[in-house]
């Protein structure tokens, strides 16, 4: 396991009643409602969270390998995110699918710089070997 050699930020959280609870982080700029998958409540899931924060990393880490490259990518890149929640042997289990929109790239610099976000992306890294993950270039 790789260890962390200078924290950069860390993200500090309460919260309380479990998938039918409340979220706040310690600067209050999250303040939310949770609320079990599909049971159509108000407030959010953790899958839900875990996706968009998965998405906007992984953003990050394409914008990243195409500074090195001297490309900027696109104002209106996207990452849509699906995270499933199901079970397997009795237990849970997440797998994901990243579909990647970088619009205005040819395919070849887009596929390779997706792929360079997934090498470095620490949600990426996170996941690898851990659970199923799919990712395309659309």
């Amino acid at each position: 396991m790789t260890t962390i050699d200078k924290v950069l930020y860390t993200a500090k959280t309460h919260v309380t009643g479990g998938r039918d609870g409340f979220a706040r982080s310690s600067d209050e700029q999250l303040v939310i409602r949770l609320s079990p998958p599909g049971s159509n409540h108000a407030g959010t899931n953790p899958e839900q969270l875990f996706a968009a924060g998965w998405s906007a990393c992984f953003i990050g880490a394409m914008s990243h390998a195409a500074a090195k490259r001297d490309i900027k990518i696109p104002a209106d890149t996207a990452v849509d995110a699906e995270v499933d929640l199901g079970m397997t042997n009795g237990g849970y289990l997440l797998q994901a699918r990243l579909r990647v929109t970088l619009p205005g790239l040819d395919g070849e610099t887009a596929r390779s710089l997706v792929a360079e976000a997934h090498q470095n992306c620490p949600y990426s890294k996170a996941t690898r070997g851990n659970i199923t993950v799919e990712i395309s270039v659309v």
